[in-house]
């Protein structure tokens, strides 16, 4: 078991909280809450299971999820038979993107679905319309959001 401060504690209530309310199962996001928060950033399964009191089988089950969809990698150490788990925040932007990707699907079938739709419904009919309109700009503008973020870290980074 890790030692947390009771400011951490309550961070990784706040985060997983948070979390759930987005649809995230709670043992996965009081495990990501916990790999944010914890001053170490590499933890064991013991010490993950011992911290948040949870259950072996809810602690192996969330983090092959999470493994899976690639928010926490499993890593070993050299000389050390146990596996460690870290979170992944470097691939925060191709997350972003892969979120991006998915709303634009979702709004290709929004398309197809109003090519269907009754025109009889015409209220109806605008609205779907206006989530359509406003997914399509905001492609664009985040596009251009990612791309002048990439060429600001650039800028800082040399």
């Amino acid at each position: 078991m890790i030692e947390l401060k009771a400011e951490q504690l309550e961070i990784i209530q706040k985060m997983s909280v948070f979390q759930v309310r987005a649809g995230m199962p709670p043992t996965e996001a009081r495990i990501l809450a916990l790999l944010l928060v914890s001053d170490r950033t590499e933890l064991t399964f013991d010490e993950i299971r011992e911290t948040l009191n949870t259950s072996k089988s809810a602690v192996s089950t969330a983090l092959n999820t999470l493994v899976l969809r690639n928010k926490v990698e499993s890593i070993t150490i050299p000389g050390d038979r146990k596996r460690y788990f870290k979170h992944q925040l470097k691939n925060w932007n191709s997350n972003a993107k892969d979120g991006l990707e998915k709303l634009l699907s979702v709004n290709q079938l929004l398309k197809e679905i109003l090519a269907v739709r009754t025109s009889e419904t015409e209220d109806f009919n605008q609205d779907l319309k206006n989530v359509i309109s406003f997914i399509d700009f905001m492609q664009v503008e985040l596009v251009q959001v990612f791309e002048k973020w990439n060429k600001q870290q650039n800028k800082e980074n040399n």
